[in-house]
């Protein structure tokens, strides 16, 4: 950290891709490490100043292996699935981690991490259900009932993070959905929702591709999202009877600027019931950049 004058500080940032698939694509994120001296007004501006959809802030934890502290630029977040990804990858390629089992701290509790040859796994609780009001959320899509998948009830689930997730017929659709942020904003603060997950099974490579939209937290459309995908495929599991623990999502394919992104999750199923998951995938670091503050 360097003083460019007497009241600024350089605070080092990485910008770490999740769920890149192949090399590319995926979302960014950034990642501070030591960031214990920071303050939660300082967090904001770095996040700020950073401008990408979540900043992850890592210090020391008394209990955990990190202590992980997630920031929009607007906001503190309980959790993020990306950044999660992001910063135990980084971690990683520092020789700070190894394969095997560690966790996060977090202001909504711990979650044990797992990494396996260079991919990261983030844990996620078991999931809940619950049925929302059709209509308006169509609305706020620009969708009418022949465009929803007929074998998949909407819900509003949670993992750990509330999603609506939401089934559409073909990637056609997919595609060329047109959100209307402002009443997907309203509908996400009248249901505590992280925001939208959108998706569809018409796939030939994939169980799933899917869109998320948050603007609640100042995100139009983000290219991967690992606390999205779980409650997708707890949902295909639950709802939908598919019949797999492992389950591949893609997302960013359909954004304006692609980033074509894959995301990886493991359901603990016990006598029939998930029990909990696994989201992961490989992170890349991209960019070094100083935010000042």
């Amino acid at each position: 950290m360097n003083k460019t004058h007497e009241n600024t500080r350089g605070v080092a940032v990485q910008i770490v891709n999740a769920f890149v698939k192949q090399g590319t694509g995926g979302n960014p994120a950034g990642v501070v490490l030591d960031a214990d001296g920071y303050t939660e007004s300082e967090k904001l501006l770095i996040a700020k100043g950073v401008g990408l959809s979540e900043t992850a802030f890592v210090s020391e934890s008394k209990t955990e292996g990190f202590k992980l502290d997630f920031f929009t630029p607007k906001m503190r977040i309980a959790h993020c699935g990306h950044a999660t990804i992001a910063t135990f990858s980084y971690l990683a390629s520092l020789g700070l981690v190894s394969n095997g089992e560690t966790s996060k701290e977090t202001v909504d509790g711990p979650r044990k991490i797992i990494l396996d040859n260079s991919m990261a796994y983030m844990e996620q609780l078991a999931p809940s259900y619950q049925k929302v009001e059709l209509e308006p959320v169509l609305k706020s899509l620009g969708l009418v009932h022949e465009d929803l998948d007929p074998s998949v009830p909407v819900f509003r689930v949670n993992t750990g993070n509330s999603f609506i997730v939401l089934g559409v017929k073909d990637q056609q659709t997919l595609r060329e959905i047109e959100p209307q942020l402002e009443l997907i904003r309203e509908i996400s603060e009248q249901l505590d929702l992280i925001g939208y997950y959108v998706f569809t099974t018409d796939s030939h490579e994939l169980d799933a591709m899917a869109r998320m939209f948050a603007p609640r937290y100042g995100i139009s459309e983000e290219a991967a999202t690992g606390m999205a995908a779980g409650p997708l495929a707890c949902l295909l599991w639950d709802k939908v009877g598919l019949d797999k623990t492992t389950m591949h999502i893609g997302q960013g394919d359909f954004m304006k600027n692609p980033s074509p992104s894959l995301i990886t999750v493991n359901l603990e199923v016990h006598d029939g019931q998930i029990i909990g998951l696994l989201a992961g995938g490989y992170g890349q670091v991209m960019e070094h950049m100083t935010v000042y503050i």
